[in-house]
This record gives C-alpha cells, structure tokens and sequence, in this order.
C-alpha cells in the first residue's frame, strides 16, 4: 500500500462551515520540505461562505502537496498533502495508494471467445453479469435522449433521488460514449437478435398539420455550437450551491408571511447631517441597523428561531446583513447590535463588509445571526420581499430613499402639502413564529424608532 520511505502524517480536507461539503485549494502558504509548527497557516481554502486559512494541527515538515492550488470541489476528508516528523527524510516520505473517484460506467464490452474464464474488466458491464429485472427509472429527459442515441440505460450512473438517471446522468453517458465514439443515431442501430430487413421503396411522409408537435422534439446538448437548443454549462462554485441549497430549502420548508410599512426618514437624514459637521459618517442603513435591533429588544418574541423540537427563543440579538460580492450573497453579522451607537454599527458594518468581498471573513463572523437585513436602495429598487435565512424568523427588506408630497396640518391646524423622504420596508416572517399581529406590531414599533432616531441613536 505504501512506497518505501518515512511514515506520515496526514492533512485531510477539514469541514470548516457548517454547510461545507467540499472546498477548493487557493495557495499554499508552505512549500515542500518547509519547516511547520503548530499553528502555522499551511494553505487558504474556499469554503461555501469564504476563503478560509487551514492551521497545522501538528509540528513537522510538509512533505508532499497532494492537491495542487486550483483543486476544485475537494471532498471533506480527503487528503491534500502529507508531513513528516522533523529529523526525518521528507523526500522519502511514504504516499499512500491512491484511491481516485469511481470511473464512469463504459459501454458494453462483446466478450472475444479467447478471453481467459473469469477475467474481470473494471467499471464495465460484462455481459455474464447478472442483469436485475427490476427496469431502470428514468426521468422524462433522460429517456428521451438515451433513446434518441440508442443507448443503453442499464449504463448510465443514477444519481437522482430513488436511484433515477436524471437529464444529466443521460447526458454524462452521451459524453462518454461520444469521446469513444460507440454512438450512431438510433435509426442506425440495429439489433444483434434479428437479421436486418431489406431496403424497402421510400413512403411519402404522411401529411400533418403544421400545429402537430413532432413526436421527438430537440433534446439540448452542451458543446454542439449552432445546433438547436444548444447551451452553455457554467460551472457553480460551492458559495452558489449552497446558496441554491439554502434558498430552496427556505422557500420550500419555511411558510413565509409578508407585511410592509412607509417610513419617513426626514429626522435621520437631518440627524446625518448635524453628525457630519463632527465628521461622523454613517449611513442611512446604519440607522436601520440600529432600529431592528432596538425594536428586537423591545419585542423579544420576534427573536427565535424554529428547530427540529420547536422554537427556540434567542438571548442574544446579531443582526445578519445581506453583502453582494462576486461569488454570491453572504451575510456578516453585527453582534449585539443593540447595545452598540450608531457610528459602532457603521464602522462594524463597513470592515465586514469588505472582508466578506475580499473572501476574508471568519465563520464566526457570519454565523449565529438572530434577524437579516436586505437593502437594495443603493441599486434603485423602490421595494422587494427577502428569502428567509433559516433557521432565522424574519427578514427586512429595504428599498430606496423617495421624495413624496402628502397632505398634513400646520400648527394652527390649517392644511398644506408638504414633502417627505419616505422608504418601504417590507418583513418576510416564518408564520410559525411570527403571526401577522406581531409581525405589525413590529413594524409599527420600527418605524417610531427610525422616525425618532434621538431616542435610540446612541444607545
């Protein structure tokens, strides 16, 4: 099992998110036959949330790199490179057997009358084997073009739920067959049972109306330019999986509830400017930051989350906040957002905000999150409703800034039109927690505290 050399000891692929299933190898921060301590940073990782630095657990050399930076989708637990005790001769390290991914199943082998009784052909189907009687399940799509190919379904590899050979294990197996070119059109099969008939004189194609679907329409194939319902795979990285994941498990588990509310936001942007003649900059999302919190505070009910045993009331209040980057929306948190002034919060929300771009934030820096916030003003969008973090229970969304004019009373009571800043937010709430009355109560208690930014700004 092993080649001749010094025992090692081995760096396995550690799972360093909750939701982590795989990550990718960035760079190496040792090289080979570097000295490494306990604690030295050893490479950079790409989990489903960031880039992440994996630390030695152990003092020695480093060895052999087995996964190269670049490696995409390396599975937990896999080894990525081996180390050696110090004193010992790292070039002579011993690397274990490699053990590589299962191959693809191939066509069906035709067994040559000279071949060797009991001769075993890897990852074939021979035709000796038993065949279960039970038929394939396959999806609609794959049916289809494994018949249109005239391949056998018996050689695709299931991978949809209740072993079902889904569109994409079809098309693997079409790939594989092209590469070794065993592919005819199935109008150019024929059967090895029955004796091909002769040539017969050609039939005019029945007439049909031109509103009749043809019986086998296009199927889609990737990498066939020009050809009709071509397309273009585009590779996922793990961040946009898990976030596919996740937004479909909300959506599908979670029943959302929606309620929204105007606020005016004359007092905060009067406010903002009085704190920039201190040359104090914060934003107005800053405020709205610091108003969930407050409101949280006051109703606590709103601060649970829902688990396998039921709800689960928090004792602590971190909002999460919604940052767009490259590799998709990740959700940083401000702790104890609540017992934090104003320009805390800004500077908080400004430092995450760029690690998560930079692909540097910590797991402890977008985990644990208690309540999110979405805020698509700065993108010109007036209002929207937000997806659920799960296992949190609700979700502000916040549009733009807009100047309205609404009729109001002067002082001696005498009408006017005046002109207000007014956003619209909008609550996604798990109506398993968070019914429609405290779903109100809650907006109307977040908009008093935006609206009298005094009473909460420094707080």
């Amino acid at each position: 099992l092993y080649h001749s050399g010094a025992d090692p000891l081995k760096v396995m692929m550690p799972a360093l998110s909750p939701t982590m299933e795989e990550g990718n190898i960035v760079k190496w921060l040792k090289k080979e036959g570097e000295m490494v301590q306990a604690g030295d940073a050893l490479c950079e990782i790409e989990t489903d949330k960031a880039v992440v630095t994996l630390d030695s657990n152990e003092d020695g050399i480093l060895a052999k790199i087995l996964m190269e930076e670049g490696s995409q989708g390396v599975r937990l637990g896999a080894l990525i490179a081996l180390m050696v005790e110090e004193g010992e001769d790292w070039k002579q390290v011993k690397i274990p057997a490699a053990e590589g991914p299962p191959v693809a199943p191939g066509p069906i082998p035709t067994p040559a009358p000279s071949s060797p009784a009991g001769t075993v052909l890897p990852n074939l189907h021979r035709l000796d084997t038993p065949v279960s009687s039970d038929p394939p399940r396959l999806s609609p799509a794959a049916r289809h073009i494994l018949s249109t190919h005239g391949l056998d379904p018996r050689q695709a590899t299931a991978s949809g739920p209740r072993s079902i050979i889904t569109k994409e294990d079809a098309l693997n197996l079409l790939k594989q067959m092209e590469a070794k070119g065993l592919t005819a059109p199935r109008a150019a099969q024929t059967s090895p049972a029955s004796p091909q008939p002769p040539p017969a004189a050609p039939q005019p194609p029945p007439a049909t109306p031109a509103s009749v679907r043809p019986a086998q329409p296009p199927v889609s194939i990737p990498g066939k330019p020009g050809a009709l319902g071509t397309f273009t795979e585009i590779p996922a990285s793990n961040m946009r999986r898990v976030i596919a994941k996740r937004l479909t498990e909300s959506k599908s588990t979670i029943p959302h509830a929606y309620a929204t509310i105007d606020c005016d936001l004359g007092a905060v942007l009067q406010l903002r400017k009085e704190m920039a003649k201190d040359e104090i900059k914060v934003s107005v999302n800053d405020f709205i930051i610091k108003a969930a919190a407050v409101t949280i505070k006051e109703l606590p009910e709103v601060n649970v989350t829902w688990s396998e045993e039921g709800p689960k009331a928090l004792d602590t209040i971190h909002i999460s906040i919604a940052v767009a980057t490259d590799r998709g929306l990740i959700t940083p948190i401000i702790r104890d957002a609540a017992h934090k002034g104003v320009q805390e919060i800004s500077a908080n929300a400004k430092a995450l905000a760029q690690k998560a771009r930079d692909g540097k934030l910590l797991p402890e820096e977008y985990q644990g999150g208690s309540f999110s916030i979405s805020n698509l003003g700065m993108f010109g969008i007036s209002g929207f409703s937000a997806v659920i973090n799960p296992p949190q229970a609700c979700i502000l969304a916040v549009g733009r800034a807009r100047a309205e004019l609404t009729p109001s009373l002067d002082h001696e009571d005498n009408p006017r039109v005046q002109q207000q800043q007014l956003i619209t937010v909008t609550l996604s709430s798990d109506g398993r927690l968070v019914d429609d009355l405290l779903a109100s109560e809650f907006l109307d208690r977040f908009r008093a505290n935006l609206e009298r930014p005094q009473r909460m700004a420094l707080a």
